[in-house]
């Protein structure tokens, strides 16, 4: 089979022959029919992951069907279409797997960086990953969902914000144009916020209620003239960005973090206490969660924005997607 792999940090993404992979004890195979290229791809690209051996295919938003079942799976069938995302699978004994919060298992395995992912034609995945897709959803549409799609959907839907609130998604790119159409269909009151004027047309086409260009505002400003968020939904990788945005929460309004940054984010202890504010993050979410959130989209017509690149050319669509030249999601297809 065909793979695209990772011989070491730092070093390109290259397109190889392998053996086809077999199933063992508890796991499947999964013939890929697509694989979204996420930025956390550059944690094995570049090796900023702990304990990843090499050589490493990359790849966690897989979509295809079950090609061959290992011993001892009951709960999928040959054929039978499913997916893989950033929850690669659990050990189920730890603290956290036995309150079911799976995705913050302390061993958590990630497809791409724990075990091959999805950058080939075939893949090895536990059983407890697989997520059913439904049959609205092509696959090319399914794979961004089963990591930007979950990370948005479960996060607004777990935020605490209920119809009618006023909810903000800070960044309109590969995390947050999904979170746009998520927070429109969930009822709430939906501003998205981005830098210039010229994302504005595409935020009200995903559904927005209102477009706040930050160059030209001060977004924290209108969203407090608006009565204040209950939450904003910050996608982006900006911390300065995140923290420029406290003073438009509203009371026990919340700030979410979905975009990974470095940075730490400044709140002083005064923005918080006075209107009950908080900061917190989430972290993608379980296989179920991915079910859920294909379901949902499938059910209320939201699809991911994406462009098509063929798995010989991963590399290529690779570094278009770190240099945030795409539009908005990259995928793989054989």
């Amino acid at each position: 089979m065909r793979a695209v792999q990772v011989l070491k940090p730092g070093s390109p993404l290259e397109l190889v022959e392998r053996p086809m992979p077999e199933p063992g004890p508890g796991k499947v195979r999964v013939k890929v029919e697509a694989c979204g290229i996420c930025h956390s791809d550059s944690f094995t690209v570049e090796g900023h992951y702990p304990g990843i051996l090499y050589p490493r295919v990359p790849g966690h938003e897989i979509a295809g069907h079950v090609d061959a079942l290992g011993p001892g799976v009951t709960a999928w069938r040959v054929g039978q279409r499913v997916g893989v995302g950033w929850h690669g699978g659990h050990c189920g004994v730890c603290a956290n797997c036995r309150r079911g919060d799976f995705v913050l298992c302390v061993v958590m395995q990630v497809p791409g960086i724990a075990y091959d992912g999805g950058y080939a034609d075939y893949m090895i995945a536990p059983q407890e990953a697989l997520a059913a897709i439904p049959d609205d959803l092509t696959a090319i549409e399914a794979a961004p969902l089963l990591c930007a799609g979950i990370t948005t959907f479960n996060s607004l839907r777990n935020s605490g914000a209920g119809p009618g609130d006023l909810v903000a998604i800070l960044g309109i790119g590969g995390l947050g144009h999904l979170g746009v159409q998520f927070a429109v269909k969930m009822g709430f009151n939906t501003v998205a916020i981005a830098r210039g004027p010229d994302k504005a047309k595409l935020a009200l086409e995903l559904g927005a209620h209102r477009y706040i260009d930050s160059e030209a505002e001060d977004a924290a400003k209108v969203l407090a003239g608006l009565g204040g968020a209950k939450v904003i939904l910050a996608t982006v990788t900006n911390a300065k960005a995140m923290s420029a945005l406290i003073e438009g929460l509203g009371v026990d309004g919340k700030l979410l973090v979905v975009g990974v940054s470095p940075e730490p984010i400044g709140v002083s202890p005064l923005q918080l206490i006075g209107k009950r504010r908080s900061v917190a993050g989430w972290p993608s979410g379980r296989a179920s969660d991915s079910e859920d959130t294909m379901r949902f989209s499938a059910l209320e017509g939201i699809r991911p924005m994406i462009e098509i690149v063929p798995l010989t050319e991963a590399a290529k669509g690779y570094a278009r997607m770190m240099k945030g030249d795409a539009r908005f999601r990259v995928v793989l297809v054989p």
